[in-house]
């Protein structure tokens, strides 16, 4: 069986391919470029570095986010197309959990995070069990930064942070949890797409019409349309 796992979700963009229950390639490059023009050149080449065809995939995953609207939305776009021309299973993976999996061998609580501007962050609290299954402790949410870090402060137990952007939060997370905050080198930060073949094992396929971006919270054009909705009624 031949699977094709893509994320796109933020910054990172990430391929791998598994043969066989073997990851024989993987892609993940860090770099401020549009993943509209990168992604389809990234699959064809990747394929064709492991002398595979499309009609020879079996599944697709992807990682449908929270994240980067644009980016989540090329991904799951890229993935549902590519499911639906090839009549294969597709399956969708939070792109927290594949961050989260990077501490794949840590017995505590993980804290994937991925900034959502305005002091805010994607997070979720996670912990692997003892049947190397993803457990989800509290739900993935949008939320400022700040209260997150006092609700996990009431844990009063080590939290491993995990994020791209943690140069951002890092002396806030610090100065709220204090010596309970776990945060590893720079290696671990970074989404891998391989990941991706082992959350899915936990998932079900979605019927591929019914695939779509997990936003976690409205864009901010749908934001100013409500807004401007309101402004017509109350002043119609």
């Amino acid at each position: 069986m031949s699977i094709l796992a893509i994320d796109t979700s933020n910054q990172v963009l990430g391929l791998a391919i598994m043969k066989n229950e073997t990851i024989v390639a993987e892609l993940i490059t860090n770099i401020k470029k549009d993943h509209s023009s990168r992604l389809m050149p990234a699959i064809v080449d990747l394929m064709k570095e492991v002398e595979m065809k499309p009609d020879e995939l079996h599944e697709i995953i992807v990682a449908y986010g929270p994240g980067s609207y644009t980016g989540t939305r090329i991904g799951v776009t890229t993935a549902k197309t590519l499911a639906w021309a090839l009549n294969i299973p597709i399956y969708t993976v939070s792109s927290l959990e594949v961050l989260a999996a990077n501490a794949r061998f840590c017995g505590g609580y993980i804290c994937p995070f991925f900034d959502a501007r305005r002091k805010t962050v994607f997070t979720g609290l996670y912990q692997w069990n003892n049947k190397n299954k993803l457990q989800t402790i509290k739900q993935e949410r949008n939320k400022s930064m700040e209260s997150w870090l006092y609700e996990l402060k009431k844990l009063n137990s080590d939290v491993l942070f995990l994020s791209t952007q943690l140069d951002s939060f890092k002396e806030m997370i610090i100065s709220i949890v204090g010596e309970n905050a776990i945060i590893p080198e720079n290696l671990y930060h970074l989404p891998k797409p391989s990941n991706l073949f082992i959350l899915a094992k936990q998932k079900k396929e979605t019927p591929v019409h019914l695939v779509s971006p997990n936003y976690l919270r409205i864009t901010e054009a749908e934001a100013n349309w409500i807004r401007s909705q309101k402004d017509d009624y109350q002043h119609g």
